[in-house]
């Protein structure tokens, strides 16, 4: 029989732990993972918190198909109100955590409250127990896995940690774990440092027998990893990781350069992921992936001759070299190892950089604040200053760690035209007027403007006559074009939120199988499971999860004038979008969920959300 799994409930007010099932209905309803902890957060929060204060709840729930064997499902989904945003926060992490959380019994933890000092959460086969964590609270993300191991007298766990930004409250402080696996985005590692919550420690447990996979799965299984195998995209990322496509993405015109003054690179090809193939010492990923899509670099000359780094991926390459002007590739893997390190989300400090860059550019960055910084594009000396400022709440730093919203009300009117975000978030690497299904994704996106939320990769992935079969228009895939987006997008949503719900890595799902219909993932979740699961069951879980996630932002404060683009995209001197053409996507997009014109969701839908989760309060 297949097991779901525990709930593990953490108060730190009062120190109180305890485990229970979860109510077998709302797993079947809601699967695991982000659709879980939606369904929770919307049961068990009412209205706009504090998020830095003790009501936030922080929940982090492996995908329903972690610890089944099921290749690439070593996903853990983390959710809590952002501090970035005051909406809804969500962010996901591979490496093993997820897997041995499964393994020890465990399907989710949910934490609320705060401690009145530094602790960390020790979780195993045999229960959890709150531990002092006042000796390890300023220790960065590598630091905190020795000190650990003495501690606990050995290594057989893994964690999830803050570094100093999350100590310090740092809004896009993130979550990290083994090193280099990192929740970055939306500031849940400022959640756990408000709780003063350093670590969470799942010790490795005793290999459990995976009957579901051998009796009844390993047909579908087989043939979901020869899809993945087969991709042509298999040997790229095996290789070279997401970093291996920064060329790619210039090479079409779709990197936001010099914060999104321009959508071509000239030094792109020095900062591609191919570049760092000789320094590659040896792979490395998450749990059951058969793509090892890290890697652990050893460098033979240059600034980081003689240590050891990892190598970044897609967002970071691009965030911190090509938005910020910089085109020397060792510098991007000190910036990008630096941020993990101290806990800082890479795509919201690039960001954050490019707009202090952009600002001095323009003569309105106050002098006092600079010290002597040379804040010219591609100053990567500047740049380690300020994110070390960053993490620690100093200086110029620790006003652009509040994010570029609240950094930008700091300087003027005329600074926050400059300020590349959505609801709060920090934009990623993509151009939103180079993808217009990908602008559309940034102004709807329920986390605010981020690429990996939607990732719609089939915008550039499918052929014209599936785009016709789908949408009714084969200009859906024109990236210049506004119409059918709102369908693609739709589609981008629902899938999204079923693979983080299964706990399936998008890498290899929507990057390599690409299908975004998900009869491959119904496959594979029915045979493991032995439920009766098909892909429109999914699509019906994913639109209700999705409706759960338009409602807890409604009740934190969203309207519809949120889902928008900044100023600077509109008018200026780089690419722009029209307006009216954003306007209408968004209302089409509102249209095909089901939602009200003004994107609120209809009565009778809120009424049984509210049923829905009721079990879950």
């Amino acid at each position: 029989m297949f097991k779901t799994g525990k709930r593990l409930e953490v108060d730190l007010t009062d120190g109180r732990l305890q485990a229970g099932a979860i109510d077998p209905d709302a797993v079947h309803r809601w699967l695991g993972g982000r659709a879980l902890n939606v369904a929770t957060l919307l049961a068990r929060l009412h209205g706009p918190i504090d998020p830095l204060g003790p009501d936030n709840i922080l929940l982090f729930s492996c995908g329903l198909l972690t610890g089944s064997g099921a290749p690439s499902s070593s996903r853990l989904h983390i959710n809590a109100v952002s501090p970035l945003t005051g909406m809804l926060g969500s962010s996901n992490i591979g490496g093993h955590v997820a897997e041995w959380l499964a393994d020890s019994g465990y399907a989710c933890i949910s934490v609320r409250g705060a401690a009145d000092r530094p602790v960390f959460l020790e979780v195993d086969s045999t229960g959890a127990r709150l531990r002092d964590a006042r000796d390890l609270w300023e220790l960065d993300t590598h630091e905190i896995e020795p000190a650990l191991a003495t501690r606990l007298g050995g290594d057989d766990f893994t964690a999830l940690s803050i570094g100093p930004a999350g100590a310090h409250r740092m809004r896009f402080a993130c979550i990290v774990s083994e090193r280099d696996h990192v929740a970055g985005r939306t500031g849940l590692g400022a959640v756990m440092g408000a709780k003063n919550l350093k670590a969470i420690v799942v010790r490795k447990p005793a290999r459990r027998k995976r009957r579901a996979l051998w009796a009844h799965g390993r047909a579908a299984v087989a043939d979901y990893l020869r899809q993945v195998l087969q991709s042509p995209d298999f040997c790229i990322y095996a290789e070279l990781g997401g970093a291996g496509y920064v060329r790619w993405a210039d090479d079409n015109g779709l990197v936001g350069v010099r914060n999104f003054h321009q959508t071509h690179f000239d030094r792109a090809a020095a900062i591609d992921g191919a570049r760092l193939k000789e320094a590659r010492q040896r792979s490395r990923g998450c749990a059951h992936c058969p793509v090892q899509c890290k890697a652990v670099l050893k460098f033979t000359e240059g600034r980081l001759v003689g240590k050891t780094a990892f190598r970044p991926e897609f967002e970071p390459m691009l965030n911190l070299g090509a938005k910020c002007g910089l085109d020397d590739i060792q510098a991007i893997v000190h910036l990008d190892n630096l941020c993990t390190r101290l806990g800082l989300d890479s795509t919201s400090a690039g960001t954050a950089i490019a707009f202090a860059m952009d600002l001095n550019r323009q003569g309105m960055l106050p002098g006092d604040l600079k010290k002597g910084m040379d804040l010219s594009w591609g100053s990567s000396d500047s740049m380690v200053e300020l994110i070390e400022q960053m993490a620690r709440g100093k200086g110029l730093g620790g006003i652009l760690a509040q994010g570029v919203r609240r950094a930008a009300r700091q300087f003027g009117p005329e600074a926050e035209r400059y300020a590349a975000h959505v609801k709060g978030l920090e934009l990623s690497a993509y151009h939103p007027a180079a993808l217009l299904g990908s602008a559309l994704g940034y102004a709807i996106s329920s986390r605010g403007g981020d690429y990996n939320n939607i990732y719609a990769s089939l915008e550039h992935r499918w052929t014209a006559e599936q785009a016709l079969s789908a949408f009714g228009t084969d200009r859906a895939l024109d990236p210049g074009s506004y119409e059918g987006k709102a369908q693609l997008v739709r589609r981008a949503v629902l899938v999204n939120i079923m693979m983080d719900s299964l706990g399936i890595c998008k890498v290899p799902a929507l990057s390599m199988i690409g299908t975004f219909d998900l009869a491959n993932e119904a496959r594979l979740a029915a045979a493991l499971t032995g439920w009766p699961l098909d892909a429109a069951g999914l699509f019906e879980r994913a639109e209700k999860t999705a409706a759960a996630e338009r409602l807890i932002n409604l009740r934190c404060g969203l309207v519809a004038a949120d889902d928008t683009l900044p100023e600077m995209f509109f008018s200026g001197d780089g690419p722009k979008l029209e307006r009216s053409g954003l306007q209408r996507m968004v209302r089409d997009f509102y249209q095909a969920m089901d939602w009200t014109a003004d994107g609120k969701l209809k009565a009778y839908d809120v009424g049984r959300l509210e049923a829905a989760v009721a079990a879950l309060a």
